[in-house]
């Protein structure tokens, strides 16, 4: 057995103690009673339990296999018994390294197939009303891309140019696998294209920030209702536009912080509230998880958890129908597919990627 895999089972050992624990802790009395704490540890041991009834399996078909190789080494086993225990030994080490692969990729994306709820936001940067205009062209595409695979999405908050751009779109996806695939994509993007306002077709650069963050649960992050100040106000827009005269937008500030978010999309206080709320989770969310994982990504070269929006990390070239990945050295000829949704093959490409990666520092 090599070091690896030796390495991959005592830590799918750990998880088996730590589920057990859990279904100890979940047999108590006194855990029963308190709701909140019973579905913290029902949704940890949750996220265990795929792995452990594998680990499970694969343990069934090691004992199955020492079994049988143990018969065949036997001096007083009879020649076509121990035939067909060679023949059932070999499917028994196929099997049982099939189960330890499949185990060595959930358990190196685990924690990301366990989120199934995300909120993007996308700005314009450098490049004016282009820039804008490649935002909602990102926008279209991250959408079109969940609605093909069955996610739901939900628009939050949006502010719109005179000529349908976006200076900046926040909204959320949910579905299962939705943290796993679209968690590559916070950083800048870059475009090269000639601009719709380009009158000598000269090909112009322009830019846009993404930032996925998980959507946590109110379970997953405490916030302490003191430490957020709210302030209610009327809504606001450019002038000449029909405006929400009542005080309906939402401001909230996250003082330990200093993290904001006001959200005057919906005309009801109440939604624009609750809307917020969802943000200003998200945000202290990715803030606080940042802090956690500074440290291990510093030892531990990942590209789920970054989250630098300042980094470049795609190019599209419209003039070459060609997107550039530069974490990857990737360039696939096929923008017109990708920005219309079809990114199977980009996102599929980078999180081969990153299993590999991860596996170097299991």
């Amino acid at each position: 057995m090599t070091e690896t895999s030796t390495t991959l089972i005592d830590k799918l050992s750990e998880i088996e103690t730590r589920f057990d624990e859990l279904q100890k802790q979940l047999a108590d009395p006194a855990v029963a009673c308190d709701h909140t704490k019973a579905v913290v540890i029902s949704k940890e041991q949750g996220k265990l339990k795929g792995l452990v009834f594998q680990f499970r399996e694969y343990k069934k078909a090691a004992t199955q296999a020492d079994e049988t190789q143990h018969l065949i080494n036997s001096d007083t086993t009879d020649p076509e018994l121990k035939a067909m225990a060679e023949e059932e030994l070999n499917q028994l080490n196929e099997k049982k390294a099939r189960l330890l692969e499949e185990l060595q990729n959930k358990l190196l994306t685990a924690d990301d197939d366990s989120i199934v709820s995300v909120i993007m936001e996308i700005r314009a940067g450098t490049g004016g009303e282009e820039a804008a205009l490649f935002a909602r062209d990102l926008y279209t595409m991250y959408t079109k891309y969940a609605t093909d695979r069955g996610w739901k999405v939900e628009d939050l908050d949006f502010g719109t140019t005179d000529r349908g751009g976006f200076r900046e779109v926040i909204f959320g996806i949910s579905g299962s696998g939705v943290w796993s695939q679209l968690g590559y994509e916070s950083g800048c993007h870059r475009v090269q294209r000639v601009p719709e306002t380009e009158a000598q077709g000269r090909i112009h650069t322009s830019a846009a920030t993404v930032a996925v963050m998980p959507e946590p649960e109110e379970v997953d992050i405490q916030i302490k209702p003191e430490d957020v100040v709210e302030q209610v106000c009327r809504s606001s827009g450019p002038g000449g536009q029909k405006v929400n005269k009542t005080s309906s937008a939402i401001r909230l500030e996250h003082i330990p912080t200093g993290i904001t978010v006001r959200m005057q999309e919906e005309k009801s206080q109440h939604k624009n509230r609750a809307k917020a709320w969802r943000i200003l989770r998200s945000r202290l969310y990715e803030f606080y998880q940042g802090q956690k994982t500074a440290e291990r990504d510093a030892k531990r070269k990942t590209m789920i958890g970054s989250g630098d929006r300042s980094e470049k990390i795609r190019t599209y070239n419209f003039p070459q129908n060609r997107v550039t990945d530069h974490r990857i050295n990737l360039s696939l000829y096929t923008l017109d597919k990708i920005i219309a949704g079809d990114m199977k093959e980009l996102l599929k490409t980078l999180k081969e990627y990153d299993i590999q990666q991860r596996l170097k520092n299991l």
